[in-house]
C-alpha cells in the first residue's frame, strides 16, 4: 500500500516507532507479561497470536544479587568519573527514578492488561518484540486528530535511508475510546501507556515517544486554521513553502508564553527507522521568527529538552521567563 496517508481533512500529527515495553527492574529485567484483570497469562487466549516465550519473574534472591553487581558496577563507574580531571567533558547523571506501581514495574510487568473482549486484546502481535523479528521488521505507531494507527513495515538497518516504505495497515482506533495516556519513566524515558474507554491499557515503548505524547499526553492549544491573524497565517504560509510539495498543511499551536508553533509533517519523508520527524518555527504574535536565545521555556518541548538531555547539557542556553 506504500506510505500510510491521513484521509482527506485528517490531519496527521506523529508517526513512530513502537513495541510493546520491556522490563528493566532486576527481577522483570528484559521481559514482559500479557495479563487479565487477575493478573493470569493471556498470552495464550489472544486470538491470532503465533506461540511466544514463557516468562516467570527472577527469585527474589537471584533478583538481589543482579542489582548488588549492578550498583557496584555504578560505583566503580563513578569512581572512575570522579577520578577523571575537571573539564574532561564527562558528565554524570543522577536523576531520580520513581515507581509508580510496585507491582507493574518490579515485581512484575504487564505490558498488556485487558479482560475477555476488551480492546488491549485486539493490538498486534508485531508489537511484541520477542515474536516479531525487529532486525526485519518494525511497527509504527501513527496519531492524527482523529485516530490512531499501527502499520507493520519491512526493515533494514543497513539500507532503512534507502527502500522505500511498504506499510501494511495492523491496527486502528478512534480517538474517543482512549480515556488517558502518560509517560512510564522508570526505565529510561521511553515507555508510555495508554488507557482505553473499557479499563483496559497496554504499555509500548519509542525512543521517539516525544513526538506522539504531544498530541495524546500533553495535548497543546491548536489554534484552526480561519482563527489566525494575518500575520501568523502568512508566517506559516511561508514555513510551509519551504517542503515538499507533499506536506501536510502547516499546525500551529499556541505556547503558554503567547509564541506559537508550527510544525509541518511530510508523510513522504517516513522511514523505516524513525518514522517522521516534524519540522518546526517559533514565531511571535507578529510572525516574527524567534531566535534560540530568546526562547522561554514553554517554547523548548518535549523532545527539545531530552535532546539537551542527550547531549549532557544541563540547561538550555538564555531561556528567558515568560513575560507576565
Amino acid at each position: 500500500m506504500g506510505i500510510w496517508k491521513p484521509d482527506p481533512g485528517e490531519t496527521l500529527l506523529a508517526r513512530v516507532p513502537v513495541t510493546f515495553a520491556t522490563g528493566a527492574a532486576m527481577r522483570v529485567r528484559g521481559r514482559r507479561w500479557f495479563r487479565d484483570e487477575e493478573r493470569n497469562d493471556i498470552q495464550g487466549e489472544l486470538d491470532g497470536w503465533p506461540a511466544g516465550p514463557v516468562h516467570n519473574a527472577r527469585s527474589t534472591g537471584v533478583g538481589a544479587v543482579l542489582a548488588a553487581l549492578r550498583i557496584s558496577g555504578l560505583a566503580i563507574g563513578a569512581l572512575i568519573v570522579a577520578a577523571l580531571p575537571s573539564g574532561s567533558g564527562v558528565r554524570s547523571s543522577s536523576a531520580p527514578r520513581s515507581v509508580a506501581d510496585r507491582a507493574d514495574e518490579l515485581e512484575d510487568f504487564p505490558v498488556l492488561w485487558a479482560a475477555p473482549g476488551t480492546i488491549a486484546r485486539t493490538l498486534p502481535w508485531q508489537l511484541d518484540p520477542a515474536r516479531s523479528d525487529q532486525r526485519r521488521y518494525r511497527t509504527h505507531l501513527i496519531v492524527t486528530d482523529r485516530r490512531v494507527v499501527i502499520v507493520g513495515l519491512p526493515f533494514n538497518e543497513r539500507r532503512c535511508h534507502e527502500l522505500p516504505v511498504e506499510d501494511e495497515l495492523l491496527w486502528g482506533l478512534t480517538r474517543s475510546e482512549i480515556q488517558s495516556v502518560y509517560r512510564q519513566d522508570f526505565k529510561d524515558g521511553d515507555d508510555f501507556k495508554v488507557v482505553f474507554t473499557d479499563g483496559s491499557w497496554c504499555r509500548l515503548s519509542s525512543q521517539w515517544r516525544e513526538y506522539p505524547m504531544r498530541y495524546l499526553a500533553d495535548r497543546p492549544d491548536v489554534v484552526p486554521w480561519d482563527s489566525l491573524t494575518p500575520a501568523l497565517r502568512k508566517a506559516a504560509e511561508a514555513f510551509a513553502a519551504g517542503h515538499s510539495h507533499d506536506a501536510m498543511p502547516p499546525l500551529v499551536t499556541r505556547n503558554a508564553c503567547g509564541c506559537y508553533r508550527i510544525d509541518v509533517l511530510t508523510p513522504g519523508t517516513a522511514v523505516s527507522f524513525y518514522g517522521i520527524h516534524s519540522q518546526k518555527t517559533i514565531v511571535d504574535t507578529e510572525g516574527r521568527e524567534v531566535n534560540w536565545d530568546d526562547y522561554h521555556l514553554e517554547d523548548l518541548s518535549a523532545e527539545d529538552l531530552r535532546l539537551w538531555k542527550s547531549l549532557f547539557r544541563p540547561t538550555p542556553p538564555s531561556v528567558k521567563a515568560s513575560p507576565i
